[in-house]
This record gives C-alpha cells, structure tokens and sequence, in this order.
C-alpha cells in the first residue's frame, strides 16, 4: 500500500524560492498529497501559493519564527492523516526529482522513522552547506559522506527531514520559544533520546543556502565556534546554544562554548562581541530571554 506524504514548509518574503520549491516538490517522482504552507512574511505569498491546487496556505500576522511556523504547519500536517511529514524551508529545493522516493525508500530498508537526506551548497554540488563531524574533525565535503553511506543518529533538521507522523506524538513539536537557530538542535536531541530510530542517507540531496563564513575555528580543525552575520541572529543563536545546555544538560558543550568563544573574541580583541555572547548565552543558561519578538533587544 502506498504512503502518503503532506509537506510542512515555511516562508518569510522569498516568493521567488518559494515558487521553485513548490514546482520541484510537485516535480518529485513520489507523489506529495498536501503542502501545508505557513506564510509569516511581511508581504503575503498567497499568489505564490494559489498557483499549486494541493498548497494548504495558512497566513500568519505574527513572525513566529522558524520554530513556530514548523510547529503550525507540521500540526496542519499531522491532521491531514498523512504518514510521512517532508519538512522543507522556502529557500531550499530538491536536488532532483526522485528524492522523496528516495527517501521513502531509504526509509523502509532502514526501517527509519526520520530520515535525512544531504543538505548541499546552491552551486557547489560536492560541498554541504553545514557541517559534519568525522573522526572529530569539522567537515564540508560530500564525499567524505558518500564513503560512509549512512549515517546513524545524525542529521540537519528541518530542511529535506522525512518524520513519520507519529514521531510528533512521541517527542512533540518544535519548540516555537526557540524562535531561529536552535530548534533544529533541540528536536535532534529530543529525538535521540526518545529513541527514535533516525539517520542521514547519502543518497539523496536536496539544497539550501550555506552558512561556510559562519564556522571560525579557534584551535585547528578540531575546536571552532559559530557566529552568525547579524546581532538578531547571534542573539538567538546564543540564547539558544545557553538555554539548550540547560535544558539537556549537555556538559560538553558547555565547556566547548565557554573556552571556545572566550577563545574566538579575546584573541581578536572583540570585548563588544564577547559581551553581547556572555549576555545572550547566560540568559539561555538562566532559562532567561523568552517573549515576543518585540520584546527582544538586540
């Protein structure tokens, strides 16, 4: 009997890769039932969207974030009935037709309950646009993936994710008071210890914009940070990183954090930088800095 898939997508005022990602996805081989689409944006996507008979277009006023949008549209999903939740921003695109069945596919021989395919670099087919770790060591390179074939308990949320439906039930939505950067994390986690049987194939790809300039390696390959290119992001990104050693106790990062960005901005001389990490990272560490956008100062 065959599956059915409903797509969770967001978007927020990128009409034009909104458009190719929902030709391509109604381009997969592998037949989508329903598109639930939540539209944040300060500019509606409604026509965008209108152009494609199974787009389920739910419009917000609100900026809820990618955290909030996921969370409304994989609810918007989950009650379509489908089996399978194809998790997918607006600005990625998959690499080819047959990705879904791809996936599907990897899926069933694995017996999987998310799966994941390679988020690539728009233009550089054989760099991924975030990075694994191999052997401890920071890697870009597609190939060195390909070698491994699959890789278990590991992967990029959201972009591309396959869950099945009742995965949601099991660990929940994504957590909307993350807002951006973070809530990715915070589900991988949530997932592994649930149980979930979860893994990246290297067989199928899809594309999204990198983050190559945000990676600063403090000590060798082996010991970097990330810093975002604007304060709104390095806040939520801080804040986020704080609040999710809290919330998992994750003692490692804590000590990786600590040394490496006191590393990163003291031998640059950056004190205005260091501050504004301390002050975002130790709200997230005191559960502190949650509440609406308008709220935020960044």
């Amino acid at each position: 009997m065959p599956v059915s898939v409903a797509v969770a997508a967001v978007t927020f005022d990128r009409p034009r890769e909104l458009a190719v990602l929902l030709k391509a996805i109604n381009a997969q081989t592998a037949p989508v039932a329903s598109i639930c689409l939540v539209d944040s944006g300060t500019a509606p996507a409604s026509d965008v969207a209108g152009q494609h008979e199974n787009v389920d277009y739910i419009r917000s006023e609100a900026n809820l974030g990618g955290a909030g949008g996921f969370s409304l549209a994989v609810l918007k999903a989950v009650a379509s009935g489908a089996d399978w939740i194809w998790m997918m921003d607006d600005d990625a695109e998959p690499a080819d037709p047959e990705c879904l069945a791809t996936l599907i596919r990897e899926a069933e021989a694995r017996d999987l309950e998310a799966v994941v395919p390679l988020v690539l670099a728009p233009g550089h087919p054989d760099r991924l646009s975030f990075f694994f770790r191999l052997d401890g060591k920071v890697t870009h390179d597609r190939g060195a993936l390909e070698k491994v074939g699959f890789l278990p308990n590991d992967g990029h949320f959201f972009n591309g994710a396959l869950i099945r439906s009742d995965v949601f039930f099991k660990v929940g939505l994504p957590d909307m008071r993350l807002f951006i950067r973070g809530d990715e994390v915070d589900f991988t986690l949530r997932l592994r210890k649930a149980g979930v049987r979860f893994g990246t194939v290297t067989t199928a790809a899809i594309t999204h914009p990198h983050a190559f300039s945000e990676t600063k390696h403090v000590f060798g390959a082996r010991w970097h940070v990330i810093v975002p290119e604007t304060a709104f992001k390095r806040y939520y990104y801080y804040r986020n990183r704080g609040y999710l050693i809290r919330r998992h106790f994750r003692v490692k990062s804590l000590i990786a954090d600590v040394g490496g960005y006191l590393g990163y901005f003291l031998r640059r001389g950056d004190f205005r930088g260091l501050s504004d990490w301390f002050s975002a990272f130790s709200a997230g560490l005191r559960g502190k800095g949650f509440g609406p956008l308008k709220d935020q100062k960044f």
